[in-house]
């Protein structure tokens, strides 16, 4: 039995017991509205554009605060690296940052920036920065020293060895906090529009603010699996193939069926 039929009989057995649990009767049905119930949220949402418009500004922000992680985070990454100095400072310092909550930046944000499309960016970009430089300072470290003096001993030096020797074989951990990364920085944008209301664009964070606000479960159930379809078809195209390649380059992990 293949991947893809496992995966459909086992969401399928979730559904069920869901139906199951609403028809128990245990939970009133404005906690806990059933699957039709929230499937024809979606679908409404769906044909009036609401949904498509809330996907789109939330993931033209997640983009762009995800992007700005990655641009300050790698650099960073390679700088903490080169040093025991900034091991012990900047290193340090990103290790304390990634245990802070996403939503405790949003104080700060709000006072700095105000109710701004701003605020939300320096929220993402704060969520994701810290677990990418962490991975580029933990993949550099990793690579064996033969390398790098391997490397110099063929004249590769500076900007060269960096990006033909030791990016490429840290590769599997830079992968590894891109993707933590972009978890990081779901969390902090759904942290971000849930708290900091704005004129430019309701995202589903707002959706799901204010279904809760209404007290529309089958909003706040519908808008969750939204968020959860977005993050698996975001794993499947955009690391995913990443992850097989370099399995296959490396022949690290195993690959199943």
């Amino acid at each position: 039995m293949s991947r893809a039929i496992h995966g459909t009989l086992f969401f399928l057995g979730l559904l069920a017991v869901w139906q199951l649990a609403v028809m128990s009767g245990r939970w009133s049905p404005v906690l806990l509205p059933g699957p039709y119930s929230v499937g024809e949220y979606l679908w409404g949402a769906a044909t009036d554009g609401t949904l498509s418009e809330a996907c789109i500004v939330t993931m033209r922000r997640l983009l762009i605060g995800y992007g700005i992680g990655l641009l300050l985070g790698l650099p960073l990454g390679m700088l903490t690296s080169t040093s025991q100095f900034f091991q012990d400072t900047l290193g340090s310092l990103a290790l304390g940052m990634q245990t802070l909550p996403s939503v405790c930046w949003i104080p700060l944000a709000l006072l700095w920036f105000g109710q701004t499309e701003t605020a939300m960016l320096f929220v993402v970009v704060m969520g994701t920065l810290w677990s990418v430089l962490i991975a580029t300072d933990t993949g550099a470290r990793s690579i064996s020293p033969i390398y790098a003096r391997a490397a110099r001993t063929m004249g590769s030096e500076g900007l060269h060895q960096w990006t033909r020797v030791i990016i490429p074989a840290s590769l599997p951990y830079l992968i590894s906090g891109m993707k933590q990364g972009w978890a990081f920085a779901w969390r902090s944008l759904m942290a971000a529009e849930i708290y900091v209301t704005i004129l430019t664009g309701f995202g589903l964070g707002h959706l799901l603010h204010y279904g809760r606000e209404l007290s529309a479960m089958d909003q706040v159930i519908g808008i969750m699996l939204v968020i959860v379809v977005i993050g698996l078809a975001a794993d499947k195209l955009l690391f995913s193939p990443w992850e097989r390649f370099l399995h296959r380059r490396w022949g690290t992990g195993l690959l199943q069926g």
